[in-house]
């Protein structure tokens, strides 16, 4: 016995077989509203409330597959039944394509109510699974879209302090007078911009879990020029392709960009030399090529690094956590450094 709430709209213009499956279905605890054609049976459901619809195939000048598009149009459309003659495995097959949630033949016999009344059935039990799933989808998306807010909101704050931490570097380093001391400070500020872009990327963006690298290298770069202007070359430039990298890939690309234009600055063009730092970002054949390039003096991962060696260690620590490879090009002057990792787009 079903629930007696469950009501049931039957669309056939076969007045007698509509008031059969009226009674015969009322008896198994239905509620059977009948409508002899479709646009009958689509005026009823504008009045809401029905629960399941069975659409007859046979109808005078249109037919159920003319109906069924229209019906299934509506935002709250009830799940159907679509009967159909005998062995018309076509049409059958029609309807299920074009949305109906179960067919039953039409055949003179206890049968077809039997078969009838088990496809209302299911078809009413994947309507409910239906809007399960939708609600559980929609409760994801808005779970989602509420984590997404508050991570933004979390990278506003952390960009926020280490700005600050940055600023009271720099009012550290203003206050010293050993030039070495002012050197070191100055490349921890330097880093700590670096990771500060990242999260200013992230509360800005669309999307958290990527930052665009060719908007990302910008900005760092324009934050290293002002950062370093004591001694930075005349020119920075950045070239890079417009793609988004997972972010804590990102930030370990960062950190190495950051310490590559850093041993730039210091050490590329001595004596007052003048001379440019140029940033590249290619990606091709499942791969991110990224190149730190000046025309410096020239420096080789086989030359012994020059000060404490902490950029080259932790150039190489990101290198290896990234699974990159990093290549000192000596076909030119000065010093070309590119790090190459495998790479999807996002």
């Amino acid at each position: 016995m079903t629930d007696p709430a469950v009501r049931l709209l039957y669309i056939d213009d076969d007045v007698a077989m509509a008031r059969l499956v009226q009674r015969k279905l009322e008896r198994r605890g239905y509620i059977v509203e009948c409508a002899k054609d479709g646009q009958e049976g689509l005026s009823r459901l504008e009045l809401g409330g029905i629960a399941v619809v069975g659409l007859d195939h046979e109808m005078p000048g249109v037919t159920g597959l003319d109906i069924l598009p229209i019906l299934l149009s509506r935002d709250d459309a009830p799940p159907v039944v679509y009967v159909t003659g005998a062995g018309d495995t076509r049409v059958a097959v029609a309807a299920l394509k074009a949305g109906a949630d179960d067919y039953v033949p039409k055949e003179a016999g206890e049968e077809f109510f039997d078969l009838l009344a088990a496809a209302i059935e299911q078809s009413l039990e994947k309507a409910h699974l239906r809007r399960e799933r939708e609600l559980a989808e929609r409760e994801v998306r808005a779970a989602r879209d509420r984590a997404e807010l508050l991570l933004r909101e979390v990278n506003h704050r952390v960009a926020n302090s280490l700005a600050l931490v940055g600023a009271f570097i720099q009012m550290q380093k203003s206050g010293l007078s050993d030039p070495e001391a002012r050197a070191a400070l100055g490349e921890t500020q330097a880093r700590i911009i670096a990771i500060a872009g990242i999260h200013r990327s992230l509360y800005t963006s669309d999307d958290v879990r990527s930052v665009r690298i060719d908007l990302y290298l910008e900005t760092l770069l324009a934050g290293m020029h002002s950062a370093m202007a004591t001694r930075h070359p005349d020119r920075f430039s950045v070239v890079a392709d417009a793609v988004s990298v997972p972010t804590d890939k990102a930030v370990s690309l960062a950190v190495i960009v950051t310490e590559l234009v850093t041993n730039a600055c210091k050490y590329a063009y001595p004596d007052g030399r003048i001379g440019s730092i140029r940033v590249r970002a290619t990606a091709a054949d499942g791969h991110l090529s990224v190149s730190v390039e000046d025309d410096g003096v020239g420096f080789s991962r086989d030359d012994a690094p020059q000060g404490t060696g902490l950029g080259t260690r932790i150039v190489q620590a990101m290198a290896t956590s990234l699974g990159a490879q990093l290549n000192y090009d000596r076909r030119h002057a000065g010093t070309w450094v590119t790090l190459t990792m495998p790479f999807q787009p996002m």
